[in-house]
Parts: structure tokens; C-alpha cells; sequence
């Protein structure tokens, strides 16, 4: 990620991804990602996969790999964060807007006729 480092590729995911590691470095900057090429420098943490996930922090030192997570039926597909991108979500609203704008189609109200006291 936007440095040079050596190490070993310990594996890949289903998306491109590739996770490296190189014990010679210090503990915390020894496991590193290099994200697809789809990626290209719009990279967000949240497209590293639940399983990639606790390897790079050190929850374990078992490479998915090595030991594959199990699959429940409950699981759902990983999906990065789109926040920021077209693919966001954004909720609709069900509230009326605080401030109308203004319609020229519509007739407006003619003014009242104030009588003004003069002296």
C-alpha cells in the first residue's frame, strides 16, 4: 500500500486481493494487503473479507489458507463499504421539506390593502 516492502504472498482472495508477510519487519507492519487492480487507489479497508480480516489483525496466525472459515447458511456474501461512491445507499425520506419552494404556476394571493394612519 503506497510503500515498498518484501515479503512472502501467503494468499489471495476471491477479489484480487493479495496478503503478504514478512516477520522480519516489526510487529503491526509485518502482514500488509496489496489491493486488485480494480481497486487502483480508490482502496478502502472494508474490502478486505471477514476472514482476511483476522488474519491481518492479528486475531490469528492461521492464513485462511491454511484453515479455511466454515461456511454457515446464514452468511452473507462480503460487500465493501460504498460510502462516498454511486453505489451508496441512501435512504428515502418521508418527511415534507421544512423550506417549499417557490412555484410560479401556482396563483399567489393578492397582498391586503393596508390603511396607513397619517397625521
Amino acid at each position: 500500500m503506497d510503500e515498498l516492502k518484501i515479503g512472502t504472498l501467503v494468499g489471495a482472495d476471491r477479489y484480487g486481493n493479495k496478503y503478504y508477510e514478512n516477520n522480519e519487519y516489526f510487529h503491526g507492519r509485518n502482514r500488509w494487503v496489496e489491493y486488485s487492480d480494480d481497486a487502483y487507489l480508490d482502496y478502502d479497508a472494508s474490502q478486505i473479507p471477514a476472514e482476511w480480516h483476522s488474519w491481518m489483525h492479528y486475531t490469528t496466525d492461521i492464513p485462511p489458507t491454511v484453515k479455511p472459515p466454515v461456511q454457515h447458511r446464514w452468511m452473507i456474501e462480503h460487500t465493501p463499504n460504498y460510502t462516498g461512491s454511486h453505489l451508496q445507499y441512501v435512504p428515502y425520506s418521508t418527511t415534507r421539506e421544512k423550506v417549499q419552494k417557490w412555484d410560479q404556476t401556482v396563483p399567489q394571493l393578492e397582498a391586503k390593502k393596508y390603511k396607513y394612519f397619517t397625521n
